[in-house]
């Protein structure tokens, strides 16, 4: 009997696109495992930008009911696979950081506090630049004290005794740890719970020393010598980032020349991370490779790479242990350990897998680090190098041949700008939302930095330090010097272009997430559908470009208000704004310049007591009213005043006759909310609240009536 078509069962004909993307999965099983930490990944960012527990247990459930899903109707197959696998590490790392927050919960500060105390020294941070030394201290069994505070302490009153172990004994004010002061500022608030740290503050007086540290338990004094005689043989600014290459020692350096690296894009080389723990693992390997294959005996009876591979990560460890041991170096350590591994098994050590499984292990154990941009930047800079550079095209272009050094040298250079040209794609949607700028010639800066870093700086500071020894360091020094000079001199350069870095304002989270979704999969498949996160990237660009900068700027504790003009400047209520703050708001506007004073504009009419803005946006104009003083103000005028104003700002508690005709913004809401941004335009409010969901360091809270008090009424 013939067989028509149309007996076909409706449900296969309805199969047929699940019958395709079968068959994709099956060619691309290979790279499958690459999005095991993805997934992990997202259920941790999933739990960070959900509101409340709520939330989070429906998205565990979300998850667990996809896995039944798989289990029940995926049998065999490998999008069934995939889904299940996907699913259960996607709830796995929603519970993972639920867990994790829950399991670092420590007591915090509940309001600004004076006291003398008794501490132990757990980290000695010293800040050159800024005149100052940052204790991390333990206060032991102190009721009024959280348990771990940070103090900072003037360097005159910073003895040599202040090392790590020592107990002290100090007087301090200690604050809160800070929320963001903005929708899509820096959030302290959450860095300091999950480090423990329950107060900040500053140091009143004399830091007196109760019981000396054990130099025998600590590292610190050793960096810290080290630190000091690298910057005694190198002067000035050299000094201070030769520091930084052998020990971490970030403080010297100064402002100006850390705003210059960021600007030109060569920020990355200040932080101790991949690049520079994979120039100690790379130099330890090959020269012990090299050495022992000196001896023939050697050679023949020892597994001479296994050896090399056992040296480079005893440096590794080491050079992570000299260097404070901080997440981001940990985080190259262990990616250099597992390429170690890899060259002692025999496999090829840079590959997408290897990368995945570093990921995997910081989400496990630091799964909060998912939201910083320590993590984002260096795993997107080496998932693009790596994906780049296996793509066959490029394979085919970079391969080792037998051409005039000449060609090898273009083939060279032309390779380091095309892998910086991708790394700056790549970093910049990161910089851009965490910082909100970006350098633009990062590319071309890194051509020449990158090798000068690696092959020359770093190699001339370990021979300098090793020659010193026998007293012989001197002409290395001074080589390392001229060397670093001449970094320094290319990232003012750079820095000082027209267009150098671009800025925008607070990037919104959906944007965000598919800027990273979209390069994610251009980045971990291989087949032609890899091009569809071209989507997402476009979406996420559109969303940027569409997205209105905010018109009205108030910091949370309500003192610091800024409006945008007609021309994209900010005009600030108070001209006394510290310098923090106005760059904190030019940064989160997406501005670039100084600020004037809101007295300044012609449309402003301001006394000692408030000002009153008058704004055309759209088709209508918008009256704003903002106090800038604690003068008692009687409740009628103030009353008069509201009604008058379409928008009241205050850092005092107003009056419930206070009465604009649509947002009053005082202590109370700041209070419920944290600070807030507004666009006129599109009557759009956003909060820090909006923004960081209500977690275990958030602290807004509706503020009772009575304690509202009368006083600037």
């Amino acid at each position: 009997m013939a067989f028509h078509p149309r007996q076909l069962p409706e449900y296969w004909q309805d199969r047929q696109p699940l019958e395709k993307l079968e068959q994709l999965l099956e060619r691309e099983r290979d790279q499958l495992p690459l999005w095991v930490p993805v997934a992990l990944g997202c259920g941790i960012a999933a739990w960070f930008r959900l509101a409340n527990p709520a939330w989070w247990l429906a998205f565990v459930s979300l998850c667990g009911a996809a896995v039944l899903l798989a289990i029940l109707k995926g049998k065999g197959r490998r999008a069934g696979k995939a889904l299940f696998w996907l699913a259960l590490f996607a709830g796995l790392g929603c519970a993972l950081i639920w867990f994790r927050s829950s399991n670092v919960a420590a007591p915090v500060l509940e309001r600004p506090l004076v006291g003398l105390f008794n501490a132990e020294i757990e980290r000695v941070e010293p800040v050159l630049a800024r005149e100052m030394v940052r204790l991390t201290l333990r206060t032991g069994n102190n009721p009024e004290l959280p348990p771990r505070v940070r103090v900072n302490v003037p360097l005159a009153r910073a003895g040599p005794d202040l090392q790590e172990g020592a107990l002290v004994q100090l007087r301090a004010r200690l604050m809160p740890p800070a929320p963001p002061a903005l929708p899509g500022s820096y959030d302290f608030a959450e860095r300091a719970w999950f480090e423990g740290l329950g107060a900040t503050g500053q140091a009143l007086g004399e830091v007196q020393v109760l019981r000396p540290a054990d130099p025998l338990l600590s590292l610190s004094p050793y960096r810290q010598r080290l630190s000091d005689h690298v910057r005694s043989r190198m002067a000035g600014a050299a000094g201070a980032i030769g520091a930084t290459l052998a020990t971490g020692d970030r403080g010297a350096i100064a402002e100006e020349d850390a705003e210059a690296m960021r600007r030109s894009g060569l920020a990355h080389l200040l932080s101790i991370s991949g690049l520079h723990v994979t120039a100690v693992v790379g130099a330890v390997y090959l020269l012990v490779l090299r050495l022992l294959a000196l001896s023939q005996t050697l050679a023949l009876r020892w597994r001479l790479p296994v050896v090399a591979a056992a040296c480079a990560a005893l440096a590794a460890v080491g050079y992570t242990l000299l260097t404070g041991a901080e997440v981001p170096t940990i985080r190259a350590c262990v990616a250099a350990l597992l390429v170690l591994v890899a060259l002692m098994m025999g496999r090829s050590a840079l590959t997408l897998r290897m990368v995945a499984a570093g990921a995997l292990f910081v989400l496990v154990f630091w799964p909060e680090s998912l939201v910083g941009p320590s993590f984002q930047l260096s795993f997107a800079a080496v998932t693009a190098i790596i994906a780049l550079h296996e793509q066959p095209r490029i394979k085919a272009l970079f391969m080792l041949r037998d051409e005039s050094w000449l060609r090898k040298v273009g083939r060279f250079l032309l390779s380091l700008f095309l892998t910086g040209l991708v790394v700056e794609i790549a970093l910049m949607p990161i910089a851009l939302y965490h910082f909100h700028k970006a350098g633009l010639y990062g590319a071309l800066a890194n051509i020449v930095a990158i090798p000068l870093t690696t092959f020359l700086i770093m190699p001339l500071e370990a021979l300098a330090l090793l020659l010193d020894g026998v007293g012989l360091g001197a002409p290395v020094w001074w080589l390392c010097e001229r060397a670093l000079a001449g970094l320094i001199g290319l990232a003012h350069f750079v820095a000082g272009r027209p267009g150098a870095v671009t800025m925008l304002p607070t990037m919104p989270v959906t944007a965000f997430g598919l800027l990273l979704l979209g390069g994610l999969w251009l980045c971990l498949w291989r087949e032609r559908w890899r091009l569809l996160g071209l989507i997402p990237v476009l979406a996420g660009g559109l969303i940027i470009a569409g997205t209105r900068a905010p018109d009205l700027y108030v910091t949370g504790d309500g003192r610091h208000v800024a409006i945008r003009d007609e021309r994209g400047g900010l005009a600030m209520l108070r001209t006394r704004s510290g310098d923090f703050v106005r760059d904190m708001i030019r940064e989160n506007a997406g501005v670039e310049g100084e600020l004037q004073a809101l007295d300044s504009r012609p449309d402003a009419a301001c006394n000692a007591d408030s000002c009153v803005v008058t704004l055309r946006r759209g088709e209508r104009d918008w009256r704003i009213l903002a106090t800038r003083s604690r003068h008692h103000i009687p409740v009628l005028a103030l009353s008069a005043a509201c009604r008058r104003a379409d928008i009241v700002v205050s850092e005092r508690w107003l009056p419930a006759a206070c009465q604009p005709r649509w947002l009053k913004i005082d202590r109370a809401l700041l209070a419920q909310v944290g600070g807030m941004t507004v666009d006129l335009e599109h009557r759009r409010i956003a909060t820090v609240l909006d923004r960081t969901g209500r977690h275990h360091w958030t602290r807004y809270r509706p503020v009772p009536t009575g304690e509202r008090g009368a006083g600037n009424q």
